[in-house]
């Protein structure tokens, strides 16, 4: 990836073939972001749930998958299960800060808006809750989830949606 002042960012749909770079993306992402906030071993355990390539990319394959890309090659993804769940948002480390994640984000709203939805909500990791909170979410409860032996802390964060989400 070479870096330019102003990346050419672009939005596709996933193919079934690109589940094990998603993979990439998704370690790498837990791996070197989120350990100010959870340790190693919890990323790990996190991290593992992309150890199954095939059931990760059948997570991935039902539900709505897009692609961020910056010059053609993709640097995050996200899904939205069902109409009203933002289920994955990862971006790779060195992609970060360029507007992948809140291109991604803004999709998945009108995507949502446009099923008819009108929040939507996500499983949002400690590490990303600034990005989440600036972008409209408003947090509504702490969870604990169980990854392997390890107990991780999140919270579910939640947009409303309005008509104009459909429309921008």
């Amino acid at each position: 990836m070479s870096a330019c002042a102003h990346p050419n960012l672009a939005l596709r749909p996933m193919l079934p073939t690109e589940a094990p770079l998603l993979a990439e993306i998704f370690r790498a992402s837990i791996e070197e972001l989120a350990g100010d906030d959870y340790s190693k071993a919890q990323q790990d355990a996190w991290a593992s749930a992309a150890d199954d390539e095939e059931a990760f990319a059948a997570r991935l394959g039902k539900q709505l998958t897009v692609l961020g890309t910056i010059e053609g090659s993709p640097v995050g993804f996200a899904s939205l299960k069902g109409t009203s769940d933002l289920d994955m948002l990862y971006v790779h480390p060195a992609a970060v800060g360029q507007g992948v994640g809140t291109m991604l984000v803004d999709a998945l709203e009108k995507l949502a808006a446009s099923r008819g939805a009108s929040k939507l909500t996500a499983e949002v990791s400690d590490n990303a809750q600034e990005f989440f909170k600036k972008r409209g979410f408003v947090a509504q409860r702490r969870n604990t989830v169980t990854r392997g032996d390890e107990w991780l802390a999140n919270t579910t964060m939640e947009k409303k949606l309005t008509a104009k989400d459909k429309t921008q």
